[in-house]
């Protein structure tokens, strides 16, 4: 029977969006209330919240922002289920508001508790909570579930211009591409790396490494993500400080067909693993040539349907 659903999240990269396209397509009512899609009214609420934020240290926006979901749900009527995709970024007060219109009311965590604190929402105010994260699903007991393949298998195969490629936010993970550059530098294997931020730290960053590394401040469109992946033979992808799930890079490159260089040893746990497709890397890096040399090796397709979107929301919405 078809269910009324409606997905929550701020969706900075464009992966949520799918969810509610996954589901109106298996003939469900799905709705994607997307909160960075709040702007201020006029110049006058800007300038006022502003001026809350320099001299009340409140953030007015932060308010308007949840108040437009509970707007939303207010037209949209009452739903059957609905997700909030890292719960964090709304507070105790306004989750009870928006739980009072759904049946059951779930989560998704993006990040690990670490980086992310939700301890504040732990009683008893979710139905499920769901997340990727090892050491938080053993910790909290929440349920487990992986990141998802959001793309259409891409079997068209174009000639790439880079052995390997990577792209990432200008953070910590920084420090750990440079070895990697230098060991792809010493083994002659082409690359391109680049790196999206904003930080002044980045000018210093430029100097040293700019001759190796492209930096720029605009992030890239989800089509330009794939086409950049699809550049490159190999793509890199690199763990973040306190996390132990896996990123969408693992899942891009199923539907894309590309290999892997990882420091995230926890990716050997999934059934989805193939030496010959990723590499785990540790403080040395020692990738041998035949890694590079060897044709990618298509996942069984039963184990690539477990990692769809579609498997995914019957999972997540016990559909």
């Amino acid at each position: 029977m078809p269910q009324k659903i409606c997905v929550i999240s701020f969706d900075h990269w464009n992966y949520d969006y799918h969810i509610a396209t996954t589901l109106n397509s298996l003939g469900h009512e799905a709705t994607h209330i997307k909160i960075g899609n709040y702007k201020h009214k006029n110049l006058k609420d800007q300038v006022i919240n502003s001026f809350s934020k320099v001299i009340l240290k409140k953030n007015l926006k932060k308010i308007k922002r949840q108040d437009y979901i509970i707007e939303c749900l207010n037209t949209l009527g009452p739903q059957d289920q609905i997700l909030v995709i890292n719960p964090e970024v709304i507070d105790l007060k306004h989750h009870a508001k928006i739980k009072k219109h759904t049946k059951r009311y779930i989560a998704y965590l993006y990040d690990s508790v670490a980086r992310n604190p939700i301890e504040h929402l732990l009683d008893g105010l979710f139905d499920s909570i769901f997340s990727f994260d090892k050491n938080d699903i053993n910790h909290y007991g929440f349920n487990h579930i992986s990141n998802y393949n959001y793309l259409e298998k891409i079997t068209s195969k174009i000639k790439p211009s880079f052995d390997v490629v990577y792209l990432g936010s200008f953070d910590e993970r920084l420090l750990k591409l440079i070895p990697i550059i230098e060991f792809l530098k010493a083994q002659k294997i082409s690359f391109k790396c680049i790196i999206v931020g904003k930080n002044k730290a980045l000018n210093y960053i430029k100097e040293e490494y700019g001759h190796v590394i492209e930096f720029t401040q605009n992030s890239l469109s989800q089509e330009q993500l794939i086409n950049f992946y699809r550049s490159g033979e190999t793509i890199i992808d690199l763990i973040r400080d306190e996390q132990t799930g896996l990123s969408f890079r693992f899942f891009e490159a199923m539907a894309i067909q590309k290999k892997i260089i990882t420091n995230n040893s926890n990716c050997k746990n999934y059934d989805f693993y193939d030496s010959n497709n990723i590499v785990v890397i540790d403080k040395k890096i020692d990738i041998k040539k035949t890694f590079f040399k060897s044709n990618y090796k298509a996942i069984p397709k039963n184990i690539y349907y477990k990692y769809t979107l579609e498997n995914w929301v019957k999972k997540v919405f016990n559909l």
